[in-house]
C-alpha cells in the first residue's frame, strides 16, 4: 500500500491561510472549502455553524458544496463571526464569483 505524500507546509507569519489550505487540497480554494475547513477544525456540525453564521443548514451546505455563492460583504461578515481574516474570505468570495463566470483570474484583496 502506498501512502500519499502530503505537501510540506512552511509556517510563516506572513503566509496567507488560503495558500496553506490550497497546498493541502492541491487545488484552488473556494470560500465554501474554507468555511468547511473552519467548521471541521472546530469540530462543529453544519447545524451549529449555520446558527453561528445566521443561515439555514441547507444554505450552509450549498455554500460548502459550491452550489451557492456568497457576496463579498457577506463573506466579510462570516469572517468576523468566525474570527478569521476578512481579506481572505472576501478574496475567496470574489474569486468564486469570477470562476463561476468562467474567468480564470487571480484575485488579491487588501483591507484598508
Amino acid at each position: 500500500m502506498t501512502t500519499k505524500k502530503r505537501p510540506r507546509i512552511v509556517r510563516r507569519a506572513t503566509m496567507d491561510v488560503s495558500k496553506i489550505l490550497e497546498e493541502l487540497a492541491g487545488s484552488r480554494l473556494s470560500l465554501g472549502d474554507a468555511i468547511e475547513a473552519v467548521r471541521l477544525s472546530d469540530n462543529t456540525s453544519q447545524t451549529e455553524m449555520a446558527r453561528r453564521l445566521g443561515v439555514t443548514s441547507q444554505h450552509l451546505c450549498d455554500i460548502e458544496k459550491g452550489r451557492r455563492l456568497v457576496s463579498p460583504g457577506r463573506a466579510a461578515m462570516f469572517a468576523r463571526k468566525l474570527g478569521h481574516s476578512e481579506a481572505v474570505f472576501i478574496k475567496l468570495a470574489v474569486q468564486d464569483q469570477l470562476s463561476s463566470e468562467g474567468l480564470d483570474t487571480k484575485v488579491t484583496v487588501e483591507v484598508a
